[in-house]
């Protein structure tokens, strides 16, 4: 049964049985706790807690999910996938535990022929909480189940929280008895790989407080509504049902693993280490490519970084099969035909999916090659010092700054007949591990506050006036102070302000929010910030000026007009901008986010390489002329579907419900799905001034305008620097750039002749310095400061002039400059030093670590840096000790 099959059965049986069927919400969380929809229930938690009222009373979905929490297992188990898909059916105050357990019995043991999931009763086990004796005698009921194939734990496996205060609740556990082979006998409390876990109900029914870990707190009460929350793992019941050993052989995953296999040419199953390489590849693959398709791109922070890590991940993973080249085209095109029957989305996008991913691996290869270079300098240090084991603290460097795998230092190591110290590299790893973790926690703790808004917004959304109104009468709905309620707040304070309507545009779709005030009978706020801390409810965050604010009092929200106005023609003019891209640059330069404030707008984009002036010209008048031709602006509330049939789009990242707002300008030639606020008519935009364009990564640029007035006086001010300058050089406006041409060239010119001047002197000062030579023992040495130096070429050559003036004896020569404000040491050795043991690697890394940086090179010549000038007589000094040391 191939895994679509078996989720539209899913979503059919619950459809029949009176639930909503719900479209799977984006990877990226609404929730700004998390980076990504780590679990089906993500979505559905304002419901689920009492936050939001929830839309239906019954609802089926299959919601896309990643969890990287447990990367390391990826490819080690059966189950373990970063991207995965969950089933769920969830019950807001409707059925409870029999309907839950009757509709779960049913649809899986129900036969194939008439939409079940056809399997055996005998091979399906159940667990309860502990004391939960209703579930588990509704299993004996409903199911038949024997008792000794109903097994009770505890706290750990059968009760869920999200381990803060809140809702909580006994689950119940499925399980599937996958035969001898895979373990002992004896139920999942005895073995959890024999028995696979395929779906978990959640009986949510107590509020629970005082949480002091996942297992110890305190049940407060029942909930008023009692919830049913489930998931059922899909890749979990594909590859049992397809009668395979684990996920990464079912038919929407197996296709990149043997598209791997035929570009390595080793085979699958034959060799343990590389079957797990195979099953990263397919895994990392596909969960790439469902995150491209949700609009995250590759970056060093973030989600970026998650996607950054799975691909590159990959690319080790095949480079550790032995093939060193570009393999994202073919395993991109086999993960995007088994997952298209079921996400369309990722045939649709192709263009911009593929330019991302090629284009992130193109930016690793090269990673990696600069890598082994330093990598290959590190070996060649350690190995001169005498050392058999490289650094921990080396190869650190190499994973965390470079990006280079700490898989592929250990093995070129090795080739190189050294180990490395993996113990010290493992403390930094889980040193950074302790700190993401703790970061991690410290979102999670935010996870709670959102229940302090629940009685806000059960009684309602916030309605928003502000796209006709700037200024709005309502009610003070409710007051918080450090994220607690309060009656009143006074002069000086800061606090959240919940009205039951506002004029005040909350941040959102890339606009920030709103300036304005709060004001009523005896009192008046600064509004600091307006935010939607969850769906459908606006919080103002306001600093109180004049009198006192009480829950319930009479307030008027004010929007500050000129704000609102530039802050209207920014986004606007996104809009245009974007519409000229597109016309420029065709369908494949797509949005992937925005910004919008007032009379500032910048607008990224998928491109893979930088725009020329010319196509920035061209874009930028052609957004001009759409403000020439005063384009009549208009809005519709419709449904989404219809909007996408019209060619609407949508800003990645964003969230929409069944019914949206679609912007027109100059109807079809610029429409968009965008809640945010527009001009009337394009020329009230005023100018579009394109200020700067750059990179955000592989295959994603950016360009930023100034709008409006802004655009204005930096046109103006760029005139009053265009006056001055042909005033300053006495030319007409046009003939400028040829004159200053002229002036940099004989610049240019000038600084030749005098650092060939430079280098003259230089070059002069080899008698004095040979003469200043001094004895260390039996070598000769030079070690002198050169005061300023145009390039470490020179002082390079110095070196080598001055050591080759010293004689046949052992000599070595150290020489210290400041090349553009950076100091360096130049180490020079003869022949008879280096018979003797001396080298200039290790005398230029002594220097060097006096100066605050690193250093290395040759036995006969090596150079060192840093970043303290001053430090350049103590760096000489620490060359004369070095060498020293080496002939005591």
């Amino acid at each position: 049964m191939k895994t679509a099959e078996i989720a539209a059965r899913y979503l059919a049986y619950f459809e029949k049985n009176d639930h909503v069927i719900v479209p799977s919400a984006s990877l990226v969380s609404d929730d700004p706790t998390l980076l990504f929809t780590v679990a089906g229930m993500v979505p559905f938690v304002p419901y689920l807690n009492g936050t939001v009222p929830p839309p239906f009373p019954r609802a089926a979905d299959v919601q896309k999910c990643i969890r990287t929490n447990d990367i390391e297992e990826v490819g080690h188990t059966a189950r373990h996938g970063t991207f995965f898909q969950m089933l769920g059916n969830w019950s807001f105050g409707d059925y409870f535990k029999e309907g839950a357990i009757t509709y779960a019995w049913e649809l899986l043991t129900g036969s194939e022929a008439d939409g079940g999931l056809g399997f055996d009763e005998k091979d399906l086990w159940v667990t309860v909480y502990e004391t939960d004796d209703e579930a588990a005698a509704l299993w004996q009921r409903i199911a038949g189940l024997p008792a000794e194939r109903i097994q009770r734990l505890g706290k750990e496996d059968n009760y869920w929280s999200t381990g803060q205060p809140g809702p909580a609740g006994p689950c119940s556990e499925i399980y599937f008895d996958r035969g001898p082979k895979y373990g002992r006998d004896g139920g999942p409390a005895v073995d959890d790989s024999r028995f696979t876990e395929i779906w978990n109900l959640v009986f949510m029914q107590d509020a629970i407080a005082n949480v002091r870990s996942k297992t110890d707190f305190d049940i407060v009460g029942e909930l008023p509504n009692k919830n049913i929350d489930t998931g059922m793992g899909l890749e979990r019941v594909a590859f049992i049902k397809q009668g395979v050993d684990n996920m990464y052989e079912t038919d929407q995953v197996r296709p990149v693993l043997d598209r791997a296999v035929a570009l390595s040419g080793r085979p699958y199953g034959a060799e343990h280490e590389d079957d797990i390489r195979y099953r990263v590849i397919a895994d990392h693959v596909r969960s790439s490519l469902m995150l491209l398709s949700d609009g995250v791109t590759p970056s060093n922070e973030g989600r970026g970084y998650i996607l950054r890590r799975l691909m590159r991940r990959a690319v080790r993973a095949m480079r550790l099969l032995g093939v060193d080249g570009p393999t994202f085209p073919e395993l991109f095109a086999a993960s995007r035909d088994a997952m298209a029957p079921a996400y369309p989305v990722v045939s649709d996008d192709w263009t911009r999916i593929s330019q991302y991913a090629f284009a992130e691996e193109e930016t690793f290869l090269r990673t990696l090659a600069s890598g082994s270079t330093i990598l290959d300098l590190s070996i060649a240090q350690t190995k001169e010092s005498g050392g058999t084991s490289l650094a921990g603290t080396e190869a650190f460097l190499l994973h965390d700054t470079y990006g280079f795998p700490i898989d592929l230092t250990l093995e070129v190591a090795e080739e190189a007949g050294l180990t490395v110290d993996r113990a010290a590299f493992d403390t930094l790893m889980q040193e950074q591990r302790s700190r993401a973790k703790a970061d991690a926690k410290n979102r999670r703790r935010a996870i709670a506050d959102h229940s302090v808004y629940r009685d806000y917004r059960a009684k309602g959304e916030t309605i928003f006036t502000g796209y006709t109104d700037l200024e709005t009468e309502s009610t003070v709905l409710g007051i918080l102070i450090d994220g607690l309620p309060a009656d009143r707040v006074r002069t000086g304070q800061v606090a959240e302000i919940i009205l039951a309507e506002t004029a005040l545009y909350a941040e959102s779709g890339g606009q920030v929010a709103d300036k304005g005030a709060i004001i009523g009978a005896g009192f008046e706020a600064d509004v600091l910030d307006v935010q939607k801390p969850v769906p459908g409810l606006v919080s103002h965050t306001v600093e109180v000026t004049v009198g006192e604010i009480g829950v319930g009092d009479p307030a008027t929200s004010v929007v500050d007009a000129a704000n609102r106005r530039a802050a209207r023609q920014a986004h606007s003019a996104t809009h245009l901008v974007h519409a000229a891209l597109r016309d420029t640059l065709g369908k494949s330069a797509t949005q992937a986010g925005s910004l919008n404030r007032a009379g500032y707008m910048r607008f990224d984009f998928t491109w893979g390489q930088a725009l020329s002036p010319e196509t920035r010209t061209e874009i930028e008048e052609i957004a001009n002329n759409a403000v020439r031709d005063n384009l009549e602006v208009t809005t519709r509330v419709l449904a989404l579907d219809e909007a996408k049939e019209l060619g609407a789009m949508a800003l990645f990242g964003e969230k929409y419900g069944d019914t949206v707002r679609m912007v027109d300008i100059g109807g079809p030639w610029s429409r968009e799905l965008c809640a945010g606020t527009h001009v009337s008519a394009s020329a009230e935009i005023g100018l579009i001034n394109l200020v700067g364009e750059s990179s955000v990564g592989a295959g994603g640029r950016r360009v930023e305008a100034l709008v409006g007035l802004d655009a204005f006086r930096d046109l103006a001010a760029e005139r009053a620097i265009v006056s001055q300058l042909s005033s300053a050089l006495k030319v007409p406006r046009d003939q400028l750039p040829a004159r200053i041409a002229d002036l940099a060239a004989s610049l240019k010119a000038a600084e030749k002749k005098i650092a060939a001047f430079e280098t003259q002197a230089l070059a002069g000062r080899a008698p004095q310095l040979v003469a200043d030579a001094r004895r260390s023992g039996d070598v000769t040495v030079v070690a002198e400061s050169l005061g300023n130096a145009s390039s470490a070429d020179d002082v390079r050559s110095l070196a080598l002039q001055v050591r080759d003036r010293l004689g046949a004896g052992a000599a070595i020569v150290a020489l210290g400059a400041v090349v553009k404000e950076r100091p360096l040491v130049i180490v020079a050795t003869n022949p008879a030093a280096r018979e003797s043991g001396v080298k200039a690697g290790v005398l230029a890394k002594a220097a060097a670590s006096a100066l605050g940086g690193g250093g290395g090179g040759r036995d006969d010549v090596a150079q060192g840096g840093g970043t303290d000038a001053a430090a350049l007589p103590a760096a000489l000094q620490a060359v004369v000790s070095a060498l020293e040391s080496a002939r005591a």
